[in-house]
């Protein structure tokens, strides 16, 4: 079973595997570790990753780079409306209100979600997987920004069923990082003692994500998260562009924004140049050739001044640094270690900034671009069985507070409570129970707008059917079991009809539930009371809790007012149907439909990729043959086939440049043929005369060899005295029959020139080698017979070897003694 983790960036993506004991990040075809993130798609097929990033520049409008961002996200969202003039390609508003991409694909204008454009990443990530462990890429585990909702994860799950993956868990990617850190570390603090704090800060392309976590033997608890979704190493890249293009508009008249071409020339040169300035305060050049209207352009840059341009940037660094510091409770001196990782932390201001916050200095410890993935890679090998893993528990948070909201009888209006609070512990269960006498609706949203990166608050609504009021119309209870996953995604995920008891008037009441295994969070074991106005108090202890779990799991639950002296009463319980209707998330079908489009055109790229393989071997034997041709060929064929051959490879490559530069692949298969049936017999004369010498100075050898026994034999060497007439007369006549074959091969193979098709070859050759090691070799190296030799009874020595006893051969006095006699034991 394949363990494989990828690590989904904005800009790259990166994969590791767990194998040969250890964590490895793979590269891809083109021997780099670094995916990017691009998906090109042009008349024929698409073109993901690599070869993708090289069509940014020539085919931009069907080039799609930088759509994390967008899963889930409304068409009319300010970000999104916010990043359409800046890129290259469009982007439409979809059936369903989200955002589409919009490119030429087959000659035709195609739709895409960027659930589908992200599967078709992931499709070329998996690819890649299978390629580098030889073997089918299933399961996997994918890192998520610690921000994204439950929309934007729904939204990348789907994404990876496109791809045909099963995704174990989507994992937050400070998580990873400090999953990475942790399970290698052999002196952490046991349980008992007092944790191991470290702060964790990613800084990428997009985002920017804090986490302090508590670490000691055997598991991590993440205390807080922060984050500046709109801060990373693009809005820096931004502020250099923005500063040229105003600079070559006074300097060279040039309007680099209506041009896209341009502009993405100019995002990757200070790309590079910001790279450049990490490592060099000194002044550097930004030169680009034909930047446009063929006009070379040139500037300089220093990183003072860089700096100074990113003020306003640099100064929102510290802002997530002090939310997760009092959110967490801790201090500066509870903070063991300051790990960075992510790209953009290699900026100077960056690294001085978050140390000078913390008061100590950063460690750069774990690969700043791969650490995502490995901890990705790690999480896949704990929760896969066939790998065994040291046991490491990881406990996650919950981003922003989940409120639930209901139909209130007894105010007449709503009811709502907040079910998970920031920072909560997760995968986190709790059991809800609400006294109803009909259906009813529950409506989770997120309770912080102010802290939510994205426009819409609403969760889903989740409908609980098939309530009943109880026999005497009195209300029913029904407990409903709400839960964050290991994804981090909110679901209510059972509902249960059971008998009111009497006493009972609440309208709703929260129980905290024990977590199954890889589940966190167990300490929060206590039932709550909620009343309708949202305050809570302490209702029973953990004991009393566990008990009446107890007595609800065996359906009897006894009367608090009888004093355990009345008989328990029977409780009925009842499944009940759920609805969830959950916000911006695939239907089933249309899900489906993408998978199978998905199919459809990586059969597609196949088709093509084959297509290309076939005119790129024609082409390549149109180049090699007509080299050899003046070279190592020139001496094995007449002036008259070298003057047809080489005329016919011209018009070969004319036409592959015109009429064949779009044909099938049938018509570049025979292309080739008829080329070979010219060429071939060239090839292998030159081949025949190089390899024929060496075969039959092996057969010569062979031959001296098997002569040399057959005269050991005449002369009845010792060796082989045990060897029949027959067998050697065999052996003889087998050795004179080849010598015989090679004599008259190679006389008549001397009579012919090298433009003339060889009498035999070397496969003849190696065949009469075989045949005269069949029948010489086992007669040759056939061992003598064992022969058994009769015991020696004179041997004085016998006794010493023969067995244990002192009368064997010899009397007590030393004597040979007389075989027979009484004193004389032969065995």
């Amino acid at each position: 079973m394949s363990v494989v983790g990828i690590d989904l960036g904005f800009q790259n993506c990166y994969i590791a595997v767990a194998r040969s004991g250890g964590i490895e990040t793979i590269a891809n075809e083109y021997s780099d570790r670094c995916t990017p993130a691009c998906v090109s798609l042009a008349t024929k097929n698409r073109m993901i990753g690599n070869a993708a990033k090289s069509q940014v520049i020539t085919n931009f409008k069907n080039t799609v780079h930088g759509f994390k961002r967008f899963h889930a996200r409304p068409f009319d969202d300010l970000f999104v409306q916010t990043e359409k003039p800046k890129l290259p390609y469009s982007l439409c508003k979809l059936v369903n209100g989200n955002t589409g991409v919009k490119v030429r694909y087959l000659d035709e204008d195609k739709v895409f979600t960027v659930e589908q454009i992200t599967g078709m990443l992931l499709t070329k990530l998996k690819e890649t997987s299978e390629s580098a462990l030889k073997k089918p890429v299933v399961d996997c585990v994918i890192s998520v920004p610690g921000f994204f909702t439950d929309s934007e994860r729904r939204s990348v799950l789907d994404a990876t069923q496109i791809a045909g993956l099963n995704c174990l868990r989507l994992i937050n990617d400070t998580t990873a990082v400090a999953l990475a850190y942790g399970i290698y570390k052999q002196d952490l603090p046991t349980p008992e003692e007092r944790p191991r704090n470290v702060v964790f800060v990613d800084m990428g392309h997009s985002s920017f994500q804090v986490s302090i976590t508590a670490f000691n033997k055997g598991k991590l608890k993440v205390l807080a998260t922060a984050f500046d979704p709109y801060l990373g190493g693009r809005y820096f890249d931004e502020a250099l562009v923005n500063y040229f293009c105003e600079e070559f508009k006074s300097k060279y008249k040039l309007n680099v924004k209506d041009n896209p071409r341009a502009l993405l020339r100019l995002y990757q040169e200070c790309g590079k140049l910001k790279k450049l300035m990490s490592a060099n305060a000194s002044d550097l050049p930004l030169n680009i050739d034909c930047f446009m209207n063929d006009i070379d352009v040139s500037s300089r840059m220093n990183r003072g001044h860089f700096e100074d341009m990113c003020a306003q940037y640099l100064l929102r660094v510290e802002v997530p640094l002090k939310a997760a510091l009092e959110q967490s409770k801790l201090s500066r001196d509870d903070i063991y270690a300051l790990e960075i990782v992510g790209g953009a932390t290699r900026m100077p201001a960056i690294k001085e900034r978050i140390a000078k916050f913390f008061g100590k200095d950063v460690s750069t410890t774990l690969n700043a671009d791969e650490a995502v993935a490995r901890g990705c890679a790690l999480q896949c090998a704990i929760l896969s069985p066939a790998f065994m893993v040291r046991e490491f528990s990881i406990t996650d948070v919950v981003p922003f507070p989940i409120t639930l909201r209901w139909k209130s009888p007894t105010e007449g209006g709503l009811g709502d409570c907040e079910v998970f609070s920031k920072n909560h512990a997760a995968p986190f269960s709790k059991v809800i129970t609400f006294h109803k006498k009909e259906p009813f609706d529950l409506e989770a949203f997120y309770s912080s707008p102010a802290d939510l990166p994205y426009p819409d608050l609403r969760i889903g609504c989740f409908s609980v059917q098939n309530v009943v009021p109880q026999p005497d119309g009195d209300t029913s209870k029904v407990k409903v079991k709400v839960r964050v996953n290991v994804h981090g995604i909110f679901s209510v995920s059972s509902a249960s009809l059971i008998e009111k008891q009497k006493g009972e008037g609440e309208d709703m009441e929260i129980e905290c539930e024990p977590m199954e295994q890889n589940d966190s969070g167990g300490e929060d074991q206590t039932k709550m009371q909620v009343d309708v106005e949202g305050q809570s108090q302490m209702d029973q202890q953990n004991e009393e809790s566990r008990s009446n779990n107890k007595d609800g799991a065996s359906g009897e639950k006894q009367d608090p007012a009888s004093g355990g002296s009345k008989p328990k009463v029977k409780v009925k319980s009842m499944d009940l149907p759920v609805v969830a209707n959950t916000i911006r998330q695939l239907n089933r079908e249309v899900l489906h439909n993408f998978v199978a489009y998905e199919r459809q055109m990586i059969t597609q790229d196949k088709l093509v990729k084959e297509l290309n393989d076939a005119k790129n071997a024609v082409e390549e034997y149109v180049y090699d043959l007509r080299d050899k041709l003046c070279g190592v060929y020139e001496k094995f064929v007449t002036e008259e086939d070298s003057k047809r051959l080489t005329l016919m490879l011209e018009d070969t490559e004319n036409w592959l440049y015109e009429d064949g530069e779009d044909q099938p692949k049938q018509v570049y298969e025979e292309k080739l043929d008829a080329l070979k049936r010219l060429g071939q017999p060239i090839q292998d004369r030159h081949r025949e005369q190089e390899d024929r010498p060496r075969a039959f100075e092996e057969l010569g050898k062979k031959l001296q060899l098997y002569i040399k026994f057959v005269n050991l034999h005449k002369q009845k060497d010792e060796r082989y005295v045990h060897l029949s007439a027959e067998e050697m007369s065999s052996v003889e006549k087998c050795v004179n029959g080849s010598m015989a074959w090679m004599n008259s091969k190679m006389n008549a193979q001397s009579k012919l020139t090298v433009t003339q098709n060889p009498v035999v070859k070397v496969a003849d050759i190696i065949t009469k080698i075989q045949e005269l090691d069949t029948v010489c070799n086992p007669v040759m190296n056939r061992p003598k017979p064992m022969v058994e030799e009769a015991p020696d009874t004179n041997d004085q020595n016998s006794g010493a070897h023969n067995g244990p006893t002192n009368r064997q051969g010899a009397d007590g006095k030393g004597h040979q003694t007389k075989a027979g006699t009484k004193d004389m034991e032969v065995e």
